[in-house]
């Protein structure tokens, strides 16, 4: 099979309406993860470790932290023709920003162009998984269809959270309906309590693409969406196929963890990653090493767990503690734990994610929460420990109990 030119362009212009207040400062792409991590790592990741290294990253909503990180983090060799590049709505094609993921493609058409790729690998930048594009790349080629969808398989009560995809029962490789977030859809044929959910990884012939965007720009009852509109125009021509991610096989990987993808798009998803990470043998395999997640190291000392004044350990079990972090006579649980966190004597966390700068106070109490950057948390006090409380002071809560503080967010003591 011959060797192809491949383009990559990352989806990542999310607000993340849904991961609020995590993105009230923030894009969804640029939201921490894993301690030291953002989630547009894992995309990236994925792309270079696939050995495709011309990436472009449209950005759009609050992106400077994110095309901070990206551009102190993501240097390769321009002597060797090797980019990534981020690249905000440029307004190329009108007087408007980005009108939908489609739309974002099509005003940076002139990315496109310039590169002049065979083949253009479309994916988004806030899901956490592992994949080798390679192999879906060249399953695409000998499909013979103009575009192929990453499958995976999900519960069928999550059906109107994704772009759902039914497949030709002649031809499985075949995608014969693709409806995005429906309210139901049927289960699959052996597998009735389950359906197959796009990934929103995309692997496009370049001339297609173009076509197919071109098309969308003219007309007028269309969402400009890459699920909601273009996969479709390729669907009802019977000129898309779909890839099934349980055949992708990454070096190191794990039966356990293997086939792992998690879309992080609520706060209870998001939570839920994260306590995937933590276990003996975890969900998500970050200690991979034939398959690296790479990330900005911080300049942050080593982690250390000390007596507190009074002489009390600070102890750490089934957690992450990043680079900085200082445990000093306080106790953490189940937890993961950002760069520069203080925990201090007495101090009680569980069950938490806690971002860069976060304080803890003595004697205080810490329950199933999220806390994001820049918060200190006064001695003696509670979170997560009533609801009630917490929502009186400006907190969020989900109704699964998980309670939310934002940036910098202020604690009374």
């Amino acid at each position: 099979m011959a060797v192809k030119k491949v383009l990559a362009v990352v989806l990542a212009g999310g607000e993340g309406k849904r991961l609020m207040p995590l993105t009230a400062d923030r894009a969804k792409p640029a939201v921490p993860f894993a301690g030291s991590y953002r989630l547009i790592d894992f995309a990236l990741s994925n792309v270079v470790n696939s050995g495709y290294l011309q990436i472009v990253v449209l950005t759009q909503y609050k992106s400077h932290s994110l095309d901070r990180h990206i551009s102190e983090t993501w240097r390769m060799s321009t002597q060797l023709q090797q980019y990534i590049a981020s690249v905000p709505a440029q307004q190329r094609r009108g007087k408007s920003w980005f009108l939908g993921s489609a739309n974002a493609i099509y005003q940076s058409l002139n990315l496109i162009h310039d590169a002049r790729p065979d083949i253009v690998v479309v994916i988004g930048a806030d899901h956490v998984y592992r994949m080798d594009f390679e192999q879906m790349v060249q399953a695409h080629q000998r499909s013979g269809a103009s575009v192929s969808v990453a499958a995976v398989r999900q519960p069928l009560h999550l059906a109107n959270q994704f772009g759902v995809i039914e497949v030709d029962s002649n031809d499985p490789g075949r995608i014969s309906a693709f409806v995005e977030k429906p309210e139901t859809t049927p289960g699959l044929p052996d597998d009735p309590n389950s359906f197959l959910a796009s990934m929103g990884n995309y692997v496009f012939n370049t001339d297609a693409l173009i076509e197919a965007l071109e098309v969308d720009a003219a007309r007028l009852n269309t969402k400009h969406d890459m699920g909601g509109d273009i996969i479709p125009h390729f669907v009802e021509r019977g000129d898309a196929a779909v890839y099934d991610f349980t055949t992708n096989e990454i070096p190191g990987s794990t039966d356990r963890d293997s086939q792992y993808w998690r879309d992080v798009g609520t706060l209870d998803s998001y939570y839920d990653a994260t306590m995937d990470l933590i276990t003996p043998l975890p969900l998500f395999n970050l200690y991979n090493l034939e398959w690296p997640i790479y990330t900005r190291q911080s300049i942050s000392p080593p982690a250390k767990f000390v007596r507190s004044a009074s002489g009390v350990s600070g102890v750490a079990h089934d957690s992450i503690v990043s680079n900085g972090v200082v445990i000093s006579g306080g106790a953490v649980q189940g937890s993961v734990l950002a760069t520069d966190v203080f925990v201090d004597e007495g101090a009680d966390v569980t069950g938490s994610v806690l971002l860069d700068h976060v304080a803890i106070g003595s004697g205080a109490v810490v329950r199933k929460a999220i806390i994001d950057k820049n918060v200190h948390i006064p001695p003696g006090a509670k979170i997560g420990v009533d609801r009630e409380l917490d929502i009186s002071r400006g907190f969020t809560v989900t109704e699964s109990g998980l309670t939310i503080l934002s940036k910098g967010q202020v604690v009374e003591g």
